[in-house]
């Protein structure tokens, strides 16, 4: 039975998170009342190929800093280094610079230290933090297959030595589109809320969802931050809540905002 001082008691929010990303922001919608609908927009491969990380990993120690832009290229650096039986030891050279808490911590686990983590949660503040401490330093970046390239170019003309490697690919599950669009043409099971936590998000949701996007169908899309809502206004779509920090906790806490 549901909770009725929940505070978001009777809303129905659509998850769309990796799936073995989904829990941290389900688990918490769902504590706050929500009735959470888990369909994926997004699916984390590995790359084609580790080669170009394995290789940069072998010589970790010619690097000043390491630069983790997600959870996702924390995991595929840890498991990298345990297939080439690489202590995290080997790394204390090198300073680590996190996106965001979520990074951080992953890293940390890993036996990581984390030198930066950013004000705002995003690339061009981890560019602004390093502003004055790469400077004919050389740099490994390891990040998704697709991705913003404002890192990597500000800090080349800041005069850092980049090297970008692929940890992982992010791709749409083919498997989701059928459930996608099911749910939005149907008025009884369609969501109150639709949560995206980054620009891939959005953009899969657009192609799996095709011409069946329920904008201005009384469904408000909640967005994590600002790159993620220009990512979503690109497409024509309305952001109706923003978070003010980009973490989910914030997300969850700008959901509930709009019911107060």
């Amino acid at each position: 039975m549901t909770d009725s001082s929940k505070p978001l008691a009777g809303i129905r929010v659509l998850v769309g998170r990796a799936r073995h990303q989904a829990s941290a922001l389900s688990a918490g919608l769902k504590e706050l009342g929500a009735d959470v609908i888990e369909i994926p927009f997004i699916e984390i491969r590995p790359p084609s190929s580790y080669k170009l990380l394995d290789s940069a990993l072998k010589r970790i120690a010619r690097y000043d800093w390491l630069i983790l832009t997600s959870v996702n290229g924390v995991h595929a650096v840890a498991s990298r280094l345990k297939h080439l039986k690489i202590k995290p030891a080997a790394l204390s050279s090198v300073q680590v610079a996190a996106i965001g808490p979520s990074t951080r911590d992953a890293a940390e686990k890993l036996g990581l230290t984390v030198s930066i983590v950013p004000k705002q949660y995003v690339a061009e503040s981890v560019v602004d933090s390093l502003r004055g401490k790469v400077e004919g330093k050389r740099v490994l970046l390891a990040r998704a297959k697709v991705a913003r390239d404002v890192i990597p170019r500000e800090l080349r003309n800041m005069g850092a030595k980049v090297d970008v490697v692929e940890a992982y690919e992010t791709m749409v599950p083919a498997s989701s589109q059928k459930k996608i669009r099911a749910l939005m043409k149907n008025p009884k099971l369609r969501p109150d809320v639709i949560t995206f936590t980054s620009s891939s998000t959005v953009r899969n949701f657009v192609r799996l969802c095709g011409a069946d996007i329920p904008a201005g169908d009384g469904v408000r899309f909640a967005s994590i931050g600002p790159i993620t809502s220009a990512t979503l206004r690109e497409f024509g779509l309305p952001v109706h809540i923003e978070a003010r920090e980009f973490t989910i906790p914030a997300l969850m806490q700008a959901i509930v905002k709009t019911r107060s």
